[in-house]
């Protein structure tokens, strides 16, 4: 925790080392941007796997087998040739091998296979289910056929590797010519025993590949549109302050009562508590006991109101005197937010209409106290603004140990820096899902640009990791409610 502080008093050598610390953990980052967008891979992942076995399902099953023919020179002499005419007909032959597997597929070839099997098709569609080659500096001709019937493409096979060998051997030359290549079959097509296609294992290789490389490609492209923050490891890359706290989304926040006063025992209290805890780290105003703490956002429908209320409830809890201050003139929430009368507030003090001591109002605890905003002004940067503000600082920095001042989101007002000036901690509200990555980043410039580092930030509707949750200490905390709800369900059993 007292390095939390270190950092927060040498904002520039933090942002450098954060820097240099981002710029080497390209790896942990992508790995970061996974973790948060498991599901987006997960979907992706399934459907590229699906699709690749329904394609594959949906395919016909083809067998594939070979007949292998061997090219020699056909001597007219009786076999007593030189090696200047072997030498010759091995070169004339190697010459002339490379133009069969063109030739195999030509109609001269094909037309007598059709006729002699008597097969349905024409020469184009057989093409299409041949396939020849010749190993490079080889003599060899190998015919393969693909059909859906294993027997049929055997056959195939073997009367194109007939065909080819009658038609090189006696009609490639003028009448009356003797060929001088003879092709023999020298390794007949059999049925082959099982498909060639489709190939099972080999889809759902790639399905599995292509559906994982998918899936990381769909969570980096998500990342990079999203235009809210996601997770809390992204607000370092805005701003540079560290997390004081997360709260989780839970229905708690929503009651009329801070959840240190409504569940003391619940996990949400606890972390107001430590949030309490990195609070008491920062360093009081100079000349002073009391510690300044201006609670804003970025935007509205952060939360900013609702984490105040309940840090000054958490505050207060620990014996502190605390002045809860709502300085959101343009739209006073404090009052309704703890259900306290709100007719009357800051407004009136800055106005001249009342003194202090008439709008401040005691909640919870005796030394917990409640300034409302009052309402609205027409004025509210003239207001806080002026000397009479800066007399009311004063007086409660000297009387209370923690004055919290709920300000307007910075896109709307920078009246937080009227507060921050005066020695105050800013604390930054960032939520979930709706805090602006842009809006962020153009604060965190003011910010810089005006020498106003923010003391920390609390990252409201985080993400509950089941995992932190077993190895915490929550499950030692049962409250009231749940007590109540645990007797309900015993009678109800009964």
């Amino acid at each position: 925790m007292a390095e939390k502080i270190v950092e927060q008093q040498a904002p520039g050598q933090v942002g450098a080392g954060a820097k240099q610390e981002n710029d080497g953990m390209t790896l942990s980052a992508l790995f970061g941007i996974m973790r948060k967008h498991i599901i987006t891979i997960i979907i992706t992942f399934l459907v590229v796997l699906g699709a690749v076995i329904t394609l594959t399902a949906m395919s016909p099953v083809e067998y594939t087998t070979t007949s292998q023919l061997f090219a020699t020179y056909n001597d007219s002499s009786d076999g007593t040739a030189n090696s200047s005419e072997q030498n010759s007909g091995s070169s004339y032959i190697m010459s002339q091998i490379k133009s069969y597997p063109a030739l195999t597929t030509t109609q001269s070839v094909l037309q007598p296979v059709i006729d002699d099997l008597g097969l349905h098709t024409t020469v184009g569609q057989l093409k299409g289910q041949i396939s020849v080659t010749n190993p490079t500096n080889t003599a060899f001709v190998n015919i393969s056929v693909t059909n859906g019937d294993p027997a049929q493409a055997a056959d195939i096979a073997n009367a194109v590797a007939k065909s080819l060998s009658s038609v090189v051997e006696n009609t490639l030359y003028a009448s009356g010519s003797h060929s001088s290549v003879k092709l023999s079959i020298v390794q007949p097509a059999i049925s082959p025993s099982s498909p060639s296609a489709p190939k099972w294992k080999l889809n759902i290789l790639i399905g599995i590949i292509g559906g994982l490389i998918l899936g990381v490609f769909a969570a980096l492209l998500k990342d990079v549109l999203a235009k809210q923050i996601q997770d809390d490891d992204e607000i370092g890359e805005y701003i540079d302050a560290p997390i004081i706290g997360r709260i989780p989304e839970v229905d708690l926040l929503n009651d009329t009562k801070p959840v240190v006063v409504n569940e003391p025992g619940s996990p949400v209290a606890e972390d107001f508590r430590r949030i309490r805890t990195n609070l008491s780290f920062l360093a009081p105003i100079e000349d002073t006991n009391c510690r300044l703490l201006v609670v804003t956002s970025t935007g509205a429908s952060e939360g900013k109101t609702t984490t105040s209320v309940n840090i000054a409830a958490a505050l207060a809890e620990n014996g502190a005197k605390v002045l809860l201050i709502d300085a959101d003139l343009r739209h006073p929430s404090v009052a309704t937010k703890l259900d306290i009368d709100g007719s009357a507030g800051l407004t009136h003090v800055l106005s001249g209409q009342a003194s202090v001591k008439d709008v401040v109002q005691r909640y919870w605890k005796p030394n917990l106290h409640v300034m409302p905003a009052g309402p609205k002004p027409p004025n509210a940067s003239t207001l806080l603004n002026s000397p009479i503000m800066v007399e009311l600082l004063n007086n409660a920095i000297e009387r209370y140990d923690y004055v919290l001042v709920d300000t307007a989101p910075m896109v709307v007002a920078n009246d937080a820096v009227i507060f921050v000036r005066r020695g105050g901690s800013l604390i930054m509200v960032c939520r979930r899902d709706q805090t602006l990555k842009r809006d962020l980043r153009e604060i965190s410039e003011e910010l810089t640009t005006l020498d106003l580092p923010a003391s920390g930030v609390i990252f409201n509707c985080a993400r509950e990791s089941k995992k932190s949750l077993e190895r915490s200490n929550y499950y030692y905390y049962y409250s009231d409610r749940n007590k109540e709800h645990r007797k309900k369900r015993r009678f109800s059993l009964k």
